[in-house]
């Protein structure tokens, strides 16, 4: 019997597995991934985790592009550094274009400046998250990600909306210097200079508007909970029970989906010992108050293994649990 977590999460078509840093989630997007794979359906894994996990536990060096791993799975990591140096690289390209030459360099300059600025690693990352859901999403029936520690990853999926709003100023802003370059050169003819006679004509607008749609799509399918989802994975301590919690509540105002809850390393009911009973009482009261944050979505506990989830068949060990959710403790809802 499927378990109620995994079968909602398998009728999406775009899945983002999130969570406090250490608590697993590579291990559980990995695994649901390759479950995913397994049952038939291609499947892309894609990695926007700095850390690159996602090659240590599959033994494969991935790039930022899709390497196939088994049967109907791919999966890739994305740098952020290098996609910081691609998109400054694609901006000063398209800045050359509409740009004068005496304003060449100082606007080269001011690009500069802002490839170390806060939200520049964002930026370059939504650009590139973008991309991957308009191109290769195409080729699969179902695209994994395998997001950055929860701060990094709410920052990343609140750009749509922010990033739509403030192209949407940009190109509002375009239009009136089209608008008055245009009243200059009536009024001063031809010793005004060439230019654009035509918003379409316009380099720089296209290009705005260019993004401006592909942004307000992505936005359209992060919120549509037809076809995306946000799985989050916890484990039963206080602060990644607190954070998740607050990340829950942030997705909710930017009206993304959330799935469900895997409670990841949940002590089995054959561990024995003094210390481990010590500890499984604790869990008993981390378990009840993960029940009750998140009574509103479906919770499916994760027990911890024998040895750590590593490679292919492990991880494929792992997926039957997901699929089965007879891990043998905890509860579902």
């Amino acid at each position: 019997m499927t378990s109620a977590l995994t079968q909602h999460l398998l009728q999406r078509r775009t899945l983002f597995f999130g969570g406090k840093g250490g608590v697993g989630k590579t291990t559980v997007a990995s695994a649901f991934a390759l479950m995913s794979a397994d049952r038939g359906d291609r499947t892309l894994l894609v990695s926007t985790d700095p850390a690159h996990s996602t090659s240590d536990i599959l033994e494969r060096e991935l790039t930022g592009e899709p390497q196939q791993v088994v049967d109907n799975l791919w999966a890739m990591e994305i740098d952020p550094e290098h996609e910081v140096d691609a998109y400054i690289a694609e901006v000063k390209a398209r800045i050359a274009d509409s740009v004068p030459p005496r304003l060449a360099g100082e606007v080269e300059r001011q690009i500069d400046i802002a490839r170390i600025s806060p939200g520049a690693e964002e930026s370059a990352l939504f650009d590139r998250f973008t991309r991957i859901l308009e191109h290769e999403a195409r080729d699969y029936d179902r695209v994994v990600f395998d997001t950055a520690p929860t701060g990094h990853t709410l920052r990343l999926l609140s750009l749509p909306e922010t990033m739509t709003a403030w192209i949407t100023g940009l190109i509002s802003h375009r239009k009136k210097v089209n608008i008055l370059g245009r009243m200059w050169r009536n009024v001063a003819g031809a010793g005004a200079g060439a230019g654009s006679h035509d918003d379409m004509d316009d380099p720089v607008l296209r290009v705005l508007n260019e993004r401006k749609h592909r942004f307000e799509e992505t936005r359209k399918l992060v919120t549509d909970a037809k076809r995306a989802s946000f799985a989050f994975v916890v484990i039963p301590e206080r602060l990644p029970i607190l954070e998740t919690g607050k990340a829950v509540r942030a997705l909710d105002k930017y009206r993304i989906p959330v799935g469900g809850v895997f409670v990841n390393r949940v002590l089995p009911d054959h561990a024995e010992g003094e210390f481990l009973q010590r500890r499984r009482e604790r869990e008993a009261g981390y378990l009840d108050e993960i029940a009750a944050t998140f009574a509103t979505h479906p919770i499916q506990h994760v027990p911890l293994m024998e040895a750590d989830v590593v490679g292919v068949k492990a991880l494929r060990e792992l997926g039957m649990v997901l699929g089965s959710g007879e891990s043998g403790v905890g509860s579902e809802k």
